[in-house]
């Protein structure tokens, strides 16, 4: 039997890309296991769990991938990225940033809101998989940077969303994306995260507001949410 989890693992630590299994190597719940199986890998090499992120959250890219609902991952504190960090790439085979919202979780329920980047980073080559391969793959989860916490302020739904690059503006958006309104996301969340309940202080990313955009060595990247504020990263060069 083949160890899908081991070889996805050996392309992330090894920073080389994995040709697909093809169509049919394994179904959705099998890619979940293989994502469990993947993820303890990282926490036995001293990774903590710190929260979760949704993929496919817009109503577009489920049709794309033939699906209904949205895909899951888990988010490690070796992935976070400090507000205005460097983002080494290095350890990046074809990374991307999404701009994002973060939920941070107290009791079960949203206690906070703030800007965020995802940076996504596929081991599967040439970044094309199976809807099965990318959920094994923990939903390409690369990295997260998160701005400041605040409040949920009124109407969250519906707010414009900027991505830039260099300054840049090289995507614009609205929270809309995100299943109509981000606080869906995070209900999705609770619904998904095994045993219900997402513990205190976890973090939530509801999904991407626009297209993923490359990033290239040296380059300034700026999310900003009407409202919410902006959060930062560069690239190493």
């Amino acid at each position: 039997m083949t160890d899908y989890a081991g070889a996805l693992d050996d392309a992330l630590t090894g920073v080389k890309e994995l040709p697909s299994f093809g169509p049919g190597a394994f179904d959705v719940p099998a890619a979940y296991a293989i994502q469990r199986d993947l993820v303890s890998r990282r926490e036995a090499r001293g990774e903590k769990i710190v929260g979760i992120k949704l993929g496919l959250t817009s109503r577009a890219k489920m049709q794309q991938m033939g699906v209904d609902e949205v895909i899951w991952g888990w988010l490690t504190d070796a992935m976070r990225i400090a507000d205005g960090g460097v983002l080494d790439l290095a350890p990046r085979i074809h990374p991307k940033v999404e701009p994002e919202v973060a939920f941070l979780v107290r009791g079960g329920e949203i206690a906070a809101i703030a800007p965020a980047l995802e940076v996504i980073d596929s081991r599967w080559l040439d970044f094309k998989f199976t809807l099965p391969e990318v959920i094994a793959d923990n939903t390409s989860a690369a990295g997260f940077v998160v701005g400041n916490w605040q409040p949920v302020p009124d109407g969250v739904d519906n707010l414009g969303v900027l991505l830039e690059i260099d300054g840049r503006v090289v995507e614009i958006g609205s929270t809309a994306a995100i299943l109509g309104d981000p606080r869906r996301a995070f209900a999705e969340a609770a619904r998904l995260y095994p045993g219900r309940i997402l513990p205190d202080e976890s973090i939530v990313l509801a999904g991407a507001a626009t297209a993923a955009v490359s990033v290239q060595p040296g380059s300034a990247v700026r999310v900003s949410v009407e409202k919410l504020g902006a959060a930062r990263l560069k690239a190493s060069s």
